[in-house]
């Protein structure tokens, strides 16, 4: 006797369509399991025989060989373990159907056979939509989560039982459904506000900068100067995410499990700000099958370091194929797989290891050595794609106890998009920023005049600066200028550009 359903496994970020096969023959009783199971696949087995006994359904003796194709590929997770129950009640003739071709199952059983959560619904829903089935069964609380997914019918269902009726046709379940609108406008909520940050106009300003041209910023101040602060309130002044970008930080996080339950879709720009002892793996992704790190869960949004020369420099080091390309590339010795990982990169950190150095309220008591020894954990490299050199000084009492509430995130957020629409217009892309330009476009998008390139000049002869802070001073200089909404870049946009770079010398020559 031979059942053989539909199901789909999750390989990184993707999905891909797995068919399960369970045939029962005579002789000693057995249960193989073939296909490149993992240990959870493994031990299914014994929690789809007990869930099918409480359920009502008998579970048959004998040789029992299961297999999930195709066999080439490492299966993982419990998410197989509807589908096997189904193939079982179908090979052993408990269950008859004819949908089983048009449908796809996915489900963890628990041992009374109710069905539990999964991950990578999304990208679960979006492989079944691409192989041209009708529809998806999985539990209820992913069904949300796949019903974004147009032209595919998702089925929930909170039991084995449940999945049984539906598929023999005597259980009518209505299909979810999720208004995308409603739920953008419902979820678009920050729970922080620029509003909230008194004083530091300065870093501010700095960071509408910033968030206007997709610029990467290192800030460096004292302790309880408000740095990590202002870096949680980036994501809200950057433009909304559309439901493109929105679809494909989900996918991320439904591949690792982080939706929250019955959640449909990520609508707000992630944070993340991993601990300064996160491993390689942990920040860049990986594993025997690899799955994503904090540098994809930040996709389309910030990725904070905070105390950045206490992270292993050889774990920062990896951040350097992110940042250029907007990707990361994971080999193994079965499979290469790749991660979306489009961030802005937000660090932070002392200016010494006590946190006082040139503070005039606190007396530093770091040598000139410790000091070196400290900036020097940050390689040059990672530094070359750090645009904004930030200051960000203790904040006065004055300021701090001000009843005036700062400019709020709205209005940030309103001038950044204006920004953001100059570069779209100039580039014919709103993923392309400022940030990203090209040498070339560099030289055509930011032609200086006379007063700019004399200005220029001195500031890399007088200032120290580096021959890395040239380009990305006018990429600076062309953001502000794009905030003014001014056609060309003026000595005016160009000597606050400068103000961005002058911890280069300082700290880094």
């Amino acid at each position: 006797m031979l059942g053989k359903i539909l199901s789909v496994g999750v390989f990184g970020i993707d999905g891909y369509l797995v068919e399960v096969e369970f045939d029962v023959r005579g002789g000693f009783p057995a249960v193989v399991v073939v296909g490149l199971p993992d240990a959870a696949v493994k031990e299914s087995k014994d929690r789809v025989a007990t869930a099918l006994k409480n359920s009502g359904y008998s579970w048959p003796d004998g040789r029992i060989t299961i297999n999930l194709a195709p066999a080439d590929t490492k299966k993982e997770g419990a998410a197989f373990d509807l589908p096997l129950a189904l193939g079982c009640l179908s090979a052993t003739g408990q269950m008859l159907s004819d949908r089983l071709r048009d449908y796809a199952v996915v489900g963890e059983l628990a041992l009374d056979g109710s069905v539990r959560p999964v991950r990578g619904a999304l990208s679960m829903a979006m492989t079944v939509r691409e192989a041209g089935l009708k529809g998806l069964i999985l539990p209820a609380d992913n069904a949300r989560e796949a019903a974004v997914v147009a032209d595919v019918e998702v089925v929930p269902v909170t039991a084995l039982a449940q999945a049984v009726g539906f598929l023999a046709g005597d259980l009518p379940i209505e299909p979810c459904q999720v208004d995308l609108a409603a739920v953008f406008e419902e979820s678009r909520r920050d729970d922080v506000d620029f509003s909230d940050v008194r004083g530091q106009e300065h870093a501010k300003r700095a960071l509408t900068v910033a968030a206007a041209g997709g610029h990467n910023v290192l800030m460096i101040g004292p302790p309880g100067s408000g740095k990590t602060m202002l870096a949680r309130r980036l994501p809200t002044i950057l433009p909304m995410l559309d439901l493109e970008e929105s679809l494909e930080t989900t996918r991320v996080y439904s591949s690792v499990g982080l939706l929250g339950r019955g959640q449909a879709i990520i609508a707000t720009r992630p944070f993340r700000s991993p601990h300064h002892t996160t491993s390689e793996a942990g920040l860049i992704g990986g594993g025997t099958i690899p799955s994503p790190g904090e540098v994809s869960l930040a996709h389309h949004g910030v990725l904070f370091l905070d105390e950045l020369p206490e992270f292993n420099r050889h774990t920062l080091e990896v951040l350097r194929q992110p940042l250029e390309d907007g990707l990361v590339t994971i080999s193994r010795a079965t499979a290469s797989l790749t991660f979306p990982a489009r961030i802005m990169l937000v660090a932070a950190l002392n200016p010494c290891p006590c946190g006082y150095l040139n503070d005039p309220k606190h007396e530093c008591h770091c040598t000139p050595r410790q000091v070196q020894n400290y900036m020097g954990k940050i390689s040059g490299p990672l530094l070359d794609r750090i645009d904004i050199h930030l200051d960000v000084p203790a904040v006065p009492y004055r300021e701090l106890r001000s009843q005036a509430d700062g400019t709020a995130s709205a209005a940030i957020r309103d001038q950044v998009n204006g920004a953001r629409d100059v570069q779209a217009a100039r580039f014919g892309s709103r993923r392309m920023t400022n940030a990203r330009m090209s040498h070339r476009q560099v030289k055509k998008f930011c032609a200086l005049d006379d007063g700019g390139e004399q200005l220029l000049k001195q500031a890399m002869q007088e200032l120290g600066l580096s021959a890395r802070a040239h380009d990305k001073i006018l990429r600076v200089a062309r953001t502000i200028a794009d905030l003014d909404a001014a056609p060309n870049v003026t000595v005016t946009h160009l000597a606050e550009a400068v103000q961005y770079r002058r911890l280069d010398r300082n700290l880094f020559a």
